[in-house]
């Protein structure tokens, strides 16, 4: 006697118990990685295009730091873009950033200074 087959009897989209749906993609994984592959292709072209080794590998630290740079920043708004609107703080902390009215301080005066009497 022959056994039906499995995927017969379940309706099509439908997924097993023993098969796990892939992961989402990920947009900034892919464009890091496509920036990952420039900074290993454009220093082999430019060797094979006749550039020194020092020029090649200087264009390679140059590209990796700046893929490094632009992961960091994508990451960085991926995080503020997913906290629920509200819960960045009011008021940033440091030096040059209080609490509070607006103090005046120096700047151009409108007024004439008289001397008093």
């Amino acid at each position: 006697m022959s056994e039906p087959h499995q995927h017969a009897e379940r309706p099509s989209g439908a997924t097993g118990a023993g098969t796990a749906a892939p992961p989402p993609r990920d947009g900034v994984t892919d464009l890091v990685r496509w920036a990952a592959f420039s900074v290993v292709l454009v220093p082999v072209v430019l060797l094979h295009c006749g550039t020194s080794f020092t020029g090649a590998a200087g264009t390679a630290l140059g590209l990796a730091a700046v893929t490094g740079v632009c992961r960091l920043l994508l990451r960085r708004s991926q995080r503020v873009a997913g906290r629920p609107h509200g819960t960045h703080r009011a008021v940033p902390t440091g030096r040059r950033h209080r609490a509070g009215p607006p103090v005046h301080r120096g700047g151009r005066h409108t007024r004439k200074n008289t001397p008093v009497d």
